[in-house]
């Protein structure tokens, strides 16, 4: 299954060709490395020699910016609901992965539709800067966005208020997500919907490892404890290399389903290329549902 994030305005990928993502943000340029992109297809896109900024990788890790003609800081907007700051960090990222647009709408579609009913409480973990719970607040649900850095969250809480979300009733938490969960499973704290975007590897702020292969699964089996009597769905998200959809798929059936029956839909979020009208893969999602 493919889900296709083809509904901006203010955000496309223009180009994509040896290794590299040639895309407009507004009104900048920027290219950027893509390791999905093995194929090396004539450039023949005006903008390949008219960018703003390219992000090269260095031969020793990491790597910079070149041909830095950016701002620090600029706004694109998600249709009629999302504003996010755009800025270009050391490690290629922006703030924003515009592929996940297909899992915003359903969230704020799935939350909206409940929340007519009953009130709603949706959990964010590894919440980066807060797409997922801007999409779930803007449905109208209580929203616990978690992250361990605080930049991120601060981020994230500028996300919001750009997009007029600043008086939801979103809770804004620096924290380990497994020691979060775990609190809230002490707490008795309950909720209709799981967002998570787990690191292939990563440390907490007290120094906790977080390796994709070890820790996915046994905090899927603690996640669960977190879920109501009703809930409307789980959602996992993977840019882990080499981490098939129908293996997220198969752990969390494994888990959710085992518990709650339902089933999850496994496949890649993608974004249409404007140049060849390819599809540009851009990392595996489930969505169980009951």
């Amino acid at each position: 299954m493919l889900w296709i994030s083809d509904e901006w305005k203010e955000y496309e990928v223009l180009d994509c060709s040896g290794g590299e993502r040639l895309e407009r943000w507004g009104k900048y340029i920027l290219v950027r490395p893509d390791p999905q992109v093995i194929w090396d297809t004539p450039r023949i896109v005006p903008q390949w020699n008219r960018y703003d900024a390219r992000y090269v990788r260095s031969n020793t890790g990491g790597g910079h910016w070149t041909d830095h003609k950016l701002p620090e800081r600029w706004q694109i907007h998600y249709k009629d609901y999302l504003t996010f700051n755009v800025k270009p960090m050391n490690f290629k990222h922006t703030g924003v992965f515009p592929e996940q647009a297909a899992n915003w709408d359903f969230i704020r579609e799935k939350v909206a539709a409940a929340s007519a009913r009953r009130p709603i409480r949706v959990l964010n973990l590894f919440a980066y800067s807060g797409g997922a719970t801007l999409a779930a607040a803007a449905g109208g649900a209580e929203v616990y966005h978690v992250d361990a850095s605080k930049g991120m969250v601060a981020w994230a809480k500028e996300n919001a208020a750009a997009s007029g979300l600043a008086d939801k009733p979103i809770h804004w938490i620096v924290d380990d997500c497994g020691k979060f969960i775990q609190r809230e499973i002490r707490r008795g704290r309950r909720y209709d919907g799981i967002i998570m975007d787990p690191p292939s590897y990563g440390r907490g702020p007290s120094g906790e490892i977080w390796k994709m292969e070890t820790s996915f699964y046994p905090f899927l089996q603690e996640t669960v404890k977190l879920l109501s009597d009703n809930p409307l769905f789980v959602i996992i998200n993977s840019y882990t290399t080499g981490l098939a959809p129908s293996a997220v798929a198969y752990a969390s059936d494994a888990v959710f389903a085992e518990v709650y029956g339902g089933k999850t839909a496994a496949g890649e979020l993608g974004l249409p290329v404007k140049q060849s009208g390819l599809i540009l893969p851009c990392g595996a999602t489930g969505r169980w549902t009951p």
